[in-house]
């Protein structure tokens, strides 16, 4: 299964397992991935896991600012793949198709992602 990390915003930090149903995210109460933003729409992003395909799909659901995966706004319902980076708003998430089995061990990932793309200091 796949999960969502917080990387950037007010709400760094934040982790979201996606299971193998539909999950919209956006800054309505009453959606299970809420996201306290003031440029995220109500229902801003949906992502949805194709069984017959075995991946996942993040579709702009007509939000004013506009879904961009790794810097490239999407038009179209567009296939993620592990460690895409989706911003919404001022917020950017962290797709990974890596299941955790709880929050701790799912920022100690995100911890070695980032390490990974830090570049080398030269004097």
């Amino acid at each position: 299964m796949a999960s969502i990390i917080v990387i950037s915003g007010t709400q760094k930090s934040d982790y979201y397992p996606l299971g193998r149903r539909t999950n919209v995210i956006g800054r309505d109460e009453a959606l299970p991935i809420q996201i306290l933003d003031e440029h995220v729409s109500r229902k801003h992003v949906q992502i949805h896991f194709d069984k017959d395909e075995d991946r996942y799909y993040a579709l702009d659901m007509k939000s004013k600012h506009g879904v961009f995966i790794n810097g490239r706004k999407i038009q179209d319902e567009t296939a993620l793949a592990d460690g895409d980076q989706i911003r919404i708003g001022a917020t950017t998430l962290l797709f990974t198709e890596k299941d955790f089995a709880d929050r701790e061990s799912a920022l100690a990932h995100f911890k070695k992602v980032g390490e990974r793309g830090r570049p080398t200091v030269i004097d």
